[in-house]
């Protein structure tokens, strides 16, 4: 039976075994998928190791998404803006990698019918999260596309990376215009801190949607202050983990698993637990 994994540390909280057996039976698929530990002195090694025991292909988490760029013989286009890959594919010992974050965020964004095409959107950061949505958003023809960050530099350093027809640029909090945006999407770590970024409540209005790539139980830190500033709609991650989970279904069983069942059961699983 064709073998798959996830790789992290810690990783005994990981969603993607779940996820991918959700999948497998859903659409016919023979398949085992487990969860593999490592550190990062033996990453590498264990990746081999998994790839000459007949592994087809794993996915990466934290903190090991910089390591498997390294390891890869080849890479998308979005895994080396990010420099980062989340998914990898095995042929024989050729090793290819890709990064389908930005392609889960659009799915997400596209189920919960939020409209980008000719919008203003603030994107929230510029590390590693926001560098793998970046092109993604951009082929979504946004009006405008702006990455604010703490360290001003970062956000123009990965704004120049992009030759897009789209205005894009990288400005630092304080630069923010007093003028709300359409889509504001924190691709920052403040969340996973329960720290708010330094945004003006003037950026928002009860017509703009908010999306914190983090999920939890009740709301993010960032998404609940957007509702106390009288935002309409705000989204979490969870749906984001789960569809960029079917694009690296679909890259390795050529078939695309619907995901609004899983949506349902994992989230009544973290209500659950809370």
């Amino acid at each position: 039976m064709d073998q798959y994994a996830v790789f992290g540390n810690p990783i005994a909280q990981s969603k993607s075994p779940v996820i991918h057996q959700h999948f497998a039976e859903q659409t016919g698929q023979q398949l085992e998928y487990g969860a593999q530990l490592a550190e990062i002195s033996d990453f590498k090694s264990k990746v081999a190791a998994f790839i000459q025991s007949g592994g087809k292909g794993c996915n990466i988490t934290a903190p090991f998404k910089e390591l498997a760029f390294e390891l890869s013989q080849s890479v998308s286009e979005e895994a080396r803006i990010a420099g980062a890959v989340n998914t990898l594919i095995f042929k024989g010992d050729y090793i290819v990698g890709d990064n389908t974050d930005g392609r889960g965020l659009i799915a997400d964004l596209k189920f919960h019918n939020v409209p980008m095409q000719g919008k203003r959107i603030l994107l929230m950061g510029a590390g590693g999260a926001a560098r793998g949505v970046l092109l993604p958003l951009l082929a979504e023809n946004p009006q405008k596309l702006i990455i604010v960050n703490r360290t001003v530099e970062k956000a123009q350093q990965l704004a120049e990376l992009i030759d897009s027809p789209v205005k894009i640029c990288g400005v630092g909090y304080a630069d923010l215009a007093d003028k709300p945006f359409d889509l504001i999407i924190n691709a920052s770590s403040a969340s996973l801190s329960d720290q708010l970024p330094p945004l003006k409540a003037n950026l928002l209005n009860k017509d703009t949607i908010c999306y914190d790539m983090v999920y939890r139980a009740a709301n993010t830190p960032f998404n609940q202050w957007a509702i106390d500033n009288g935002v309409e709609t705000t989204i979490d991650g969870l749906g984001m983990l789960i569809e960029q989970a079917a694009v690296s279904f679909e890259i390795w069983r050529g078939i695309r698993p619907k995901t609004s069942a899983l949506r349902q059961l994992l989230r009544d699983q973290l209500l659950r637990a809370a």
